[in-house]
């Protein structure tokens, strides 16, 4: 132990040179010599493996800030630059192509504060065992991983979360899925995704909670809490990653990657709130976007990442850009080359740069500060945060994993019902002429289930579905067999293949690979076997949509029409006689006019899960019933982008359906929307202070009643409109909505509150927040066309 012999000789020099300069900077020597002393106490235990509290500077997992901070400064105080620097570079490891010795001796000089894409528990334990041993100041390493809607148990894709309109469920799933990934020792995940999407184009949409930033931020809010529990270092909980910081939604025409323009009151009011909304729930880290914001690459802009983000919001965490962001601020023409690249996004306030080979931060970083581009207190204000955060999680303390403990963890029943659970209430029942749903168990003898996504099992599960075992999954025909026995003689033919023109960079990802492409004859025939199926059968169930790797990260489209031959399957099918039942899986709006037209049923799943199957088959024979509502415009077509409620009056509202000459603009199916296999009636909605100051809060009441004979869910939902201001504001915004189950003739009355979160929004007039003296209506129903309608006032 000859170093920690020498750093701290070195300790008790500096304080035998301070005796003479009075006690009370002795005191402070001597609390520098205890904060000093901690990261060094901690090496004995951690070279053998062993968690450890030690006496002096130990931080419990969600240790206080500033406890954590003084601990971070003293080991800080000990760092070389290269250390320093070093911390800032995370690196992604692929075992498939990428070989473990080839990163051992970059963490042994300390090159590696993170890794990323590490799922096996004993390479984690590995490479933590040569950070903690082998590197001079022992420090862990963060290992990172894209969990998204599930790690080993995958629940519904975030859209379709989203739609279940139940922040206490997104938190409960997210929940399972922190638990299960830190079980294999990652610690920290790269979600949530909170980016608005109003253009369904956009691949992306399907991570995000839709078009609504209330609706956004509630479950922004919801995910960060499950993810982090309590506080940061809770057990078994992540360090949350609030992405893409900030407008990624807005990329023009829908294509990824592309600039977004925003104006300020649609930055402010629209695309930022739910990055607040993680914030204030005490988020850990956020990722800058890949691209241009109003001719700002995001990763470089000062203005996002301190003024909106540390100054006025007062983020206290670390910010990692997305992968290779740093280096393509010279692609974008914004850099001069990768050591202006290295400084831009550093000075713009870049904690950690997320990099395949790039390593521009660990590359130039050091010479900058050499030719006096970066100062050495720039650098050690961006690794502070990280080592702060490190001490928080516990990681120091308990640097490795139990591997043990990864199969019981992964084995718990109830993260399968839990995930079940969420498939269910995710689901969106769109179309149900006649009630033809729930079907009855005993009313068909054979039911044909047919479509391409029907039986497979990575289209069942999702994007950013890489860490289960895939012969868990639970597809739409295998719950149906499941659910009906032998009894009923279930057959099934895909009938169609889809694929996208282009591959997916993440097909080498998945643990189901496409199926070799049929010739034209085996099409045709397979085309027929399905028609014929249908013919001889007594029902069929369609399961429709998209590929998963048609929606997600580079998978943005030009149109939204079903892809390939499904539209003509279903139309033949169909033409049969025999009834329909669409499922959809998708995690974007389609267009599916013509079904909406002549398909009795139609039910929404999204990519539901490991458990989609078995939720599917409750969900269609009544063992569970839809009360998922849209979290987005149902648009018609491609052509109606941008379409969404919250749109402003305009000159001429009357004619706002007619503003295309040759088809309505109106929507498929409004925000908010869905159905129930029962009916609900509102009623006695109240303002109880019809006349309210500024800064106070009104109180609204509804009643809610089921009217059918079934028990359901319903989302009351709650709009305002102010109806005069400094600007002009939207026709109605989301402002409250509450899930609610309710017994066959049961009556609740719902509760929502007005106060000024709800009331403020930025103006553009006055370049601020205000809260205005106006008159507001406000409506309460069951989507966004809600016709029960009050107003109340706003004085000064």
């Amino acid at each position: 132990m000859q170093l920690e012999s020498l750093q701290m000789n070195k300790v008790f020099l500096n304080i035998r040179a301070l005796v003479s300069m009075g006690t009370s900077l002795i005191v402070a020597a001597a609390t520098s010599l205890a904060l000093l002393c901690s990261p060094l106490i901690c090496v004995s235990a951690q070279q053998k493996g062993k968690s450890t509290q030690t006496k002096y500077g130990s931080v419990k997992p969600g240790a206080p800030d500033l406890q954590a901070r003084q601990r971070a400064d003293a080991l800080l105080a000990q760092m070389t630059l290269d250390e320093k620097i070093g911390q800032l570079n995370q690196l992604f490891f692929f075992s498939s192509f990428q070989k473990e010795e080839s990163f051992n001796d970059g963490i042994r000089k300390g090159e590696i504060g993170s890794l990323l894409f590490v799922t096996d528990p004993a390479m984690i334990n590995r490479f933590q065992k040569i950070a903690v041993t082998e590197s001079r100041l022992r420090i862990p390493l963060i290992f990172g991983f894209d969990v998204i809607h599930g790690f080993h148990t995958i629940f519904p894709v975030p859209i379709g979360m989203a739609a279940s309109w139940d922040p206490k469920m997104v938190e409960g799933a997210q929940t399972v899925a922190a638990k299960e990934a830190r079980a294999v020792g990652i610690n920290w995940t790269f979600a949530p995704m909170v980016d608005i999407a109003r253009d369904p184009r956009w691949g992306r949409i399907v991570e995000g909670a839709g078009e609504d930033p209330y609706l956004g931020s509630v479950m922004s809010a919801a995910q960060v809490r499950g993810f982090q529990g309590g506080q940061i270092g809770s057990p078994e909980h992540l360090l949350a990653c609030v992405k893409h910081f900030a407008g990624y939604g807005v990329a023009e025409g829908g294509r990824d990657y592309d600039a977004a323009n925003i104006s300020d009151a649609q930055l402010w009011n629209v695309y930022l709130p739910p990055f607040k909304a993680a914030v204030d729930a005490g988020v850990g880290s956020v990722m800058s976007a890949y691209m241009d914001l109003n001719d700002v690459p995001a990763t470089g802009n000062r203005w996002l990442l301190r003024d909106v983000l540390r100054k006025d919001w007062k983020f206290g965490g670390f910010v990692v850009s997305d992968a290779n962001a740093v280096s393509d601020l010279k692609t974008h023409g914004y850099a001069r080359d990768a050591q202006d690249a290295a400084v831009k996004a550093l000075t713009a306030g870049v904690n950690m740069e997320m990099s395949f080979e790039a390593r521009v931060y660990l590359k130039n970083l050091a010479n900058a500060v050499k030719q006096n581009q970066v100062s050495v207190k720039e650098i050690d204000d961006m690794v502070g945060p990280l080592l702060e955060t490190k001490i928080k999680l516990g990681i120091f303390e308990n640097p490795y994993v139990d591997e043990a403990k990864v199969t019981s963890t992964f084995a718990n029943p109830a993260h399968r019902e839990a995930a079940k659970l969420a498939a269910e209430r995710s689901a969106v029942l769109l179309k149900n002429q006649n009630d033809l749903l729930p079907l009855r168990k005993t009313a068909y003898k054979k039911i044909a289930v047919i479509g391409p996504l029907a039986d497979s099992r990575q289209n069942t599960l999702g994007s950013w579905s890489f860490a289960m075992d895939i012969n868990e999954t639970s597809t739409i025909l295998a719950g149906l067999k499941t659910k009906l026995g032998a009894g009923t003689q279930v057959e099934f033919a895909p009938g169609v293949q889809i694929n996208r023109n282009s591959p997916s960079p993440f097909e080498m990802l998945l643990k189901e690979k496409h199926a070799p492409a049929w010739t034209e004859v085996q099409a045709a025939n397979e085309f027929e076997k399905a028609v014929d199926l249908a013919k001889n059968s007594d029902i069929a169930v369609m399961v429709l949509g998209e590929n998963q790797d048609m929606s997600g990260e580079y998978a943005s489209r030009s149109t939204l029409d079903l892809p390939g031959r499904q539209l003509e399957l279903l139309q033949a099918v169909t033409a049969t006689g025999k009834p329909v039942v669409l499922v959809l899986l998708n995690g974007r709006p389609l267009d599916i006019t013509w079904a909406a037209q002549n398909i009795p049923s139609i039910l929404e799943a999204w990519y539901p899960g490991s458990e989609g199957g078995n939720a599917v088959a409750d969900l269609l024979f009544g063992d569970a019933v839809p009360g998922g509502k849209l979290p987005f415009t149902w648009i018609k077509n491609a052509g109606q982008i941008p379409l969404y409620y919250s749109h402003n009056l305009t000159q001429n509202p009357g004619e706002q359906e007619k503003r295309y000459w040759n088809e309505r603009v109106v929507p498929l199916y409004p925000f908010g929307y869905g159905l129930s296999y029962t009916t609900f009636a509102f009623s006695n909605l109240k303002v109880n202070q019809p006349e309210i100051k500024i800064g106070n809060t009104a109180d609204v009441s509804v009643d809610i009643k089921n009217t059918g004979n079934r028990a359901g869910d319903e989302v009351v939902q709650l709009y305002i409109h102010q109806q005069a201001g400094s600007t002009s504001r939207p026709v109605r915004e989301l402002k409250g909505f509450e899930r609610v189950a309710l017994a066959p003739g049961e009556t609740k009355t719902v509760r929502f509150k007005l106060g000024p979160k709800e009331l403020r929004y930025w103006s553009a007039a006055a370049k601020d927040w205000v809260q205005e003296a106006e008159n507001f209506d406000v409506w309460v129903g069951n989507d966004s066309s809600a016709s029960l309608h009050s107003t109340f006032r706003v004085t000064q």
